[in-house]
């Protein structure tokens, strides 16, 4: 691993709190190759990955804070900012589950209001609120990366009962591709990662046998995702902006997605 890749470069990355996440994965791939990390998340927990991070010769700083709170997004980017002086780097990773929270999924039919803007909130707000308050300081440092992870849930895919999280990924390829070109200019690329079967720890039973059925008869690892947004961060993909990258093992090529023994 090239230690100098990401030499002087300062990285955040928001929803790093799970150990088996892509977060925490992403930070370890940018972080072995030179950068200083900051990471997030809503608990405590976020220490430990720090912690651990740290014990492996990365420069590493843990910060709490709920995302949906704009003030304390403000807050969260002037601490970073304190402690290392510049952000060249946003994977903005925060979302889908957040620990302490129901995580319920309703068809619209049956959906509270507040079920639609809890998880609009969590899923598009807490990018936007992110990069709204990071976008000035990379406009002035004239240099930054912005990754967004979305998913193939929404942009490409879906299911019964995730119309929310499917309008909030799918909002947040749009909302990438604009302000891609508003600062195509000033030094910035905006790109999107989208996955699909993951195994992190919030994958469900039904989602590990899901991922069986891609062409490649495996759930993808939170280190391959990373290792797409490692790339996307770098200065070998200078002159790509506005883009979206599927990490799903080509399940999203395949028409028939059930068991192989009774199609192909």
């Amino acid at each position: 691993m090239d230690k100098t890749r990401f030499q002087n470069r300062v990285c955040l990355i928001t929803g790093a709190g799970s150990e088996t996440g892509i977060g925490y994965a992403a930070a370890q791939t940018i972080g072995l190759s030179g950068a200083k990390i900051a990471i997030t998340s809503t608990t405590k927990r976020i220490e430990q990955r720090a912690s651990t991070l740290r014990s492996q010769g990365i420069e590493t700083k843990a910060y709490i804070a709920d995302l949906i709170d704009r003030s304390q997004v403000h807050h969260l980017v002037e601490t970073i900012l304190a402690d290392f002086g510049r952000i060249d780097i946003l994977v903005n990773n925060a979302g889908m589950v957040q620990v302490g929270h129901d995580d319920s999924s309703s068809e619209m039919a049956e959906m509270a209001f507040q079920e639609w803007d809890t998880s609009i909130a969590r899923n598009l707000h807490t990018c936007f609120n992110v990069t709204r308050v990071v976008l000035p300081i990379m406009i002035r440092q004239q240099y930054g990366r912005i990754i967004n992870v979305s998913s193939v849930t929404g942009p490409r895919v879906s299911n019964p009962g995730a119309t929310s999280y499917s309008a909030a990924k799918a909002a947040m390829i749009g909302m990438s591709r604009s302000l891609a070109i508003e600062v195509a200019t000033k030094g910035i690329l905006v790109n999107n990662v989208l996955p699909g079967w993951i195994a992190t720890g919030s994958q469900t039973p039904e989602e590990a046998i899901a991922a069986q059925n891609t062409p490649m008869k495996r759930a993808g690892s939170p280190g391959e995702v990373a290792d797409l947004i490692a790339y996307l961060a770098s200065d070998e993909a200078t002159y790509i902006t506005g883009q979206e990258f599927i990490v799903d093992g080509g399940n999203c090529l395949q028409e028939y997605k059930g068991p192989s023994e009774l199609y192909y």
